[in-house]
């Protein structure tokens, strides 16, 4: 039977390379122990020199010959190396692979010998030229490394190579599954089998059905129809049920292999007239993702990824996220499945095309990315264009070609920032960054597409560079940043031939250094790279039903003098609250209302309060205080005090509980509030992250908050035990928070 085993330890690692380090026997000079995802090199939040990490590398780790291998296959499987990988068995090579994103799988089977066996990995992450996104400037940095994870898998020599499971007649009230099997055969003779197919949600069998067949050596398919399934639910994103879908191979001899993979049942389209999901029109919200994080760039495991899809979900109010601009961890893309996320996933690139050989590459991403997540119900959209590049008919011709051989059930796109595009796509997508804070906002889209008709139609990018906001910027800057996303994505709303709207972005992100802020960061996020929101991030988030989680963010630092002239007015509040009650000075002021008719195409508009009667306004300061009120009930309150001090060191987990595994992590963040509680924007004393127990913290342990605020990641040992992190700065100490760490 299959087995899968993860080999993410017991690697060891030197930042070079020579020839000789395939050879077993060598000594282990030089080499030092890590686990995978791994960075080659950790690098500083910012003001660093990508240079640095874009050198040769060397990873190796012994693989021990199991007597139960004899007669199976055995492959390394790698998630993702960056960006150019030669892989070496006992001195010999074994395969290659172009590209940082996508996997690749190398077989073992024929260099295998008793006992131990040496796997070398040499890694070129240097930006090639041959290999896409590389050839010209990039704006964002693909940091080096074995960064995803690693995999031993045996199987028998007739095995399921992959499995492509198809809903069908999803709306109809009796449904279909349509199961292709891949089966690789490695042996010189035919071999027949029967193929089973079982569908089952959480354990209970739904049905299932099987077909007879034979295996030619080499490759060959298999289709499996089941009809007439009953009482499926679908998947959405307010209830994204899942299915398990499992294949085994049976002969004479009983069950030879098995195979399993998770579905959605659902319909997702994008017509000229906006997008639908299972039949109902809906908008799309949605922010750019990027995979980085600082210190150790891509490097950061399951955990982690996953919690992304929850901030975009949970705490930003997304229902759809764009995977710029690559295919990104498929933790992450299994976590957006079981939440609700939508997922609009593309190939590698960024404005450049490169030559024959360049796109032969990026055609073989575009198989790659989809043969591995084409069962993810998340995904509606494959994005086979690179990124903001000029047309190139012949090569996106083919893109789209293979796009719709591979999987005929979803639509393709191309992003571009050219009116009048080639459009060889099915939806036309355009990163339209008109709006610039006037009366423009948005393009009408067949003044884009010059198209006669109205064609399928998303706004995959906007804003972005053209206002880039750090978190401890002026007050003003902050408030007009977070107004743009919402202008936008208003606007995009009441446009009935708009689909949807991707704000770019929504975290912060290291990048070269032709682009950003000439600190190797682009200021481009809702929130910062250690995910803590800006007040972009707060337009977001209250976009939420109210009775599912309140939300009530005045867009206020609470000072006098903060903003050019003076003042706090007009007063934004970003809520999702039916009204808000003001109090100044212990007094009530008023009821205020959502600007509704300013903003109509949001579900919940800011209040806005542009005039307030305040005696001695320019003579004293004073608290302010805010209620949000749902339905007649005081919901949620906000304080301000007129005279801000540090008061308490915050920390803030995202995690009590980790695995002693040697790579589990989790965030940690920092805050220095004061008497109310509210971040000090300004506030910039060193801190110290202090550990005790069976983990490390990523990055430095002494550093500087940032606007009053910072997050570290705290990784795990191979040790059980518990883990006992504080933070301290010169005037204050958080809590000791206790993290268990166990198997």
């Amino acid at each position: 039977m299959r087995e899968r085993t993860l080999i993410n330890c017991g690697w060891e690692y030197i930042p070079k390379w020579r020839d000789e380090f395939v050879q077993p026997g060598l000594s282990a000079d030089g080499f030092v122990k890590v686990t995978i995802p791994h960075a080659n090199k950790e690098i500083s939040y910012n003001y660093f020199d990508e240079r640095d990490y874009q050198f040769v590398s060397c990873y190796r780790r012994t693989i021990v010959y199991q007597a139960s291998w004899a007669g199976k296959r055995v492959l390394a499987d790698f998630d993702g190396v960056m960006a150019y990988a030669e892989v070496y068995l006992n001195g010999r090579l074994v395969g290659s692979h172009k590209g940082g994103y996508t996997p690749f799988s190398v077989d073992l089977t024929a260099g295998l010998q008793p006992g131990e066996n040496l796997l070398v990995v040499k890694v070129d992450s240097t930006e090639r030229p041959d290999i896409p996104p590389f050839g010209y400037t990039i704006d964002y940095l693909c940091y080096g490394g074995i960064y995803r994870d690693v995999y031993l898998r045996v199987v028998e020599p007739v095995f399921v190579e992959n499995v492509f499971a198809k809903p069908k007649q999803v709306l109809n009230e009796k449904k279909g599954l349509e199961t292709t099997v891949f089966v690789s055969n490695t042996t010189t003779e035919e071999h027949s089998f029967s193929v089973v197919v079982k569908l089952s949600k959480d354990g209970r069998l739904i049905a299932e059905g099987s077909r007879a067949a034979v295996a030619e050596p080499g490759k060959s398919r298999v289709d499996v129809v089941i009809s007439n399934l009953s009482g499926i639910e679908l998947w959405d994103v307010d209830n994204p049920h899942l299915y398990q879908v499992e294949v085994a191979l049976q002969d004479s001899k009983g069950v030879q292999d098995t195979y399993t993979t998770r579905i959605g049942f659902r319909e997702a389209v994008v017509r000229p007239d906006g997008f639908y999901l299972n039949g109902r029109k809906m908008m799309i919200r949605g922010l750019n993702r990027h995979q980085a994080f600082p210190y150790v760039g891509y490097a950061m495991p399951a955990r982690v990824q996953r919690r992304d899809a929850d901030i975009l979900k949970y705490e930003l109010g997304l229902n759809a996220v764009r995977t710029s601009h690559y295919p990104q961890s498929p933790h992450f893309l299994d976590r957006c499945d079981e939440i609700g996320l939508l997922v609009f996933e593309e190939i590698p690139g960024w404005q450049h095309i490169g030559d024959k050989d360049w796109q032969a590459v990026a055609c073989e991403n575009v198989r790659e990315m989809i043969q591995r997540d084409w069962n993810h119900p998340s995904i509606f959209l494959w994005g086979v264009r690179i990124n903001e590049s000029q047309d190139c008919h012949d090569f996106y011709k083919e893109t789209n070609r293979i796009a719709r051989e591979l999987d005929p059930t979803r639509q393709t796109a191309g992003v571009r920032y050219l009116e009048g595009s080639d459009f060889l796509e099915d939806v036309y997508t355009m990163n339209d960054f008109i709006h610039s804070g006037g009366q423009l906002i948005l393009r009408d889209p067949k003044q884009v597409t010059k198209t006669k008709e109205y064609v399928p139609y998303i706004v995959t990018e906007f804003n972005g560079h053209m206002f880039p906001t750090k978190r401890f910027d002026q007050e003003e800057r902050l408030i007009e940043h977070a107004l743009r996303h919402l202008r936008v994505q208003n606007q995009a709303a009441l446009d009935p031939h708009i689909a949807g709207a991707f704000g770019w972005c929504a975290f912060d992100y290291n990048t070269h250094y032709d682009f950003g802020s000439g600190d190797r960061i682009c200021y481009h996020g809702v929130m910062d790279m250690f995910r803590i929101p800006k007040f972009a991030a707060h337009f977001y988030g209250s976009q939420i039903d109210p009775r599912i989680k309140p939300v009530l963010e005045p867009a206020t630092r609470w000072t006098w003098g903060d903003r050019s002239i003076g003042g706090v007015l007009p007063l934004v509040i970003f809520t999702n609250c039916d009204k808000v009650r003001v109090r100044l000075n212990g007094h009530d002021v008023g009821e205020f209302y959502p600007s509704t008719a300013r903003y109509p195409g949001v579900p919940y508009p800011p209040v806005i309060i542009d005039k307030l009667d305040l005696p001695k306004w320019r003579v004293q300061w004073f608290e302010g205080e805010f209620i949000g009120i749902v339905d007649g009930e005081e919901v949620i309150a906000k304080q301000f005090t007129p005279a801000p001090v540090p008061t308490k060191l915050v920390i803030e987990p995202d995690d009590l509980e980790l695995k002693a595994d040697g790579m589990d992590a989790t965030r940690v963040v920092f805050k220095v509030v004061d008497q109310m509680g509210n971040i000090l924007p300004y506030f910039t004393d060193a801190i110290e992250f202090q550990l005790e127990g069976p983990g490390t913290v990523i990055g430095p342990t002494k550093t500087a908050l940032i606007g009053g605020a910072i997050a570290t990641w705290v990784r795990t040992t191979a040790d059980e035990g518990i883990i006992a992190l504080k933070g301290a700065t010169p005037t204050l100490e958080s809590e000791t928070v206790k993290i268990v760490v166990k198997q």
